[in-house]
């Protein structure tokens, strides 16, 4: 079944094993970035470096357009066969920001509120990069619902770090 895994960095060698992803999505800060992983060309490795900070004033490296872009490009070009893998530090911020993002481009526009309930139902702890978000949505053309529909999954719980998380691209 074709899906997104989102994990934290603690967590990313066994996901791997366990999960075999065909792709990978790496998002760090930048003096953080992991080397691509035995295994994996460093084609199918996509390295973001960027802070996460919801203010763009907030710190060094923040996320920016440019991410957005190589992350659409990136998950345009991942032919579902396999799972496509995404973490950063925690697994609560950037990659769900992430993981939201490309559902919201794979799935089509109109069922970003729908996407991000059913990721709230998934993963409580997430709490999606706003950043970042806000970046894909005039990206995407989205006038605004993706960055409403994040207000619409309430607040996440609370942890110091989230868990290896599935969200398939069919029967979200």
């Amino acid at each position: 079944m074709p899906r997104l895994l989102v994990t934290p960095l603690s967590s990313l060698a066994e996901a791997l094993e366990i999960h075999a992803p065909s792709h990978l999505v790496s998002l760090l800060s930048p003096e953080h970035m992991i080397a691509t992983p035995l295994g994996y060309h460093i084609e199918a490795h996509l390295k973001l470096g960027m802070n996460d900070v919801a203010d763009p004033v907030a710190g060094p490296a923040p996320p920016d357009l440019h991410h957005v872009e190589q992350l659409l490009a990136f998950a345009r070009d991942w032919d579902a066969r396999a799972p496509l893998m995404i973490h950063c530090w925690a697994g609560i911020s950037r990659s769900m920001a992430s993981a939201f993002i490309i559902l919201c481009d794979r799935l089509g526009p109109d069922r970003e509120i729908e996407i991000a309930r059913a990721m709230r139902q998934r993963a409580p702890h997430a709490a999606p990069n706003r950043l970042l978000v806000a970046h894909a949505d005039t990206a995407m053309g989205r006038g605004g619902r993706m960055s409403a529909a994040l207000n619409a999954m309430g607040p996440p719980v609370a942890v110091e770090e989230g868990i290896p998380t599935a969200f398939p691209l069919e029967g979200l």
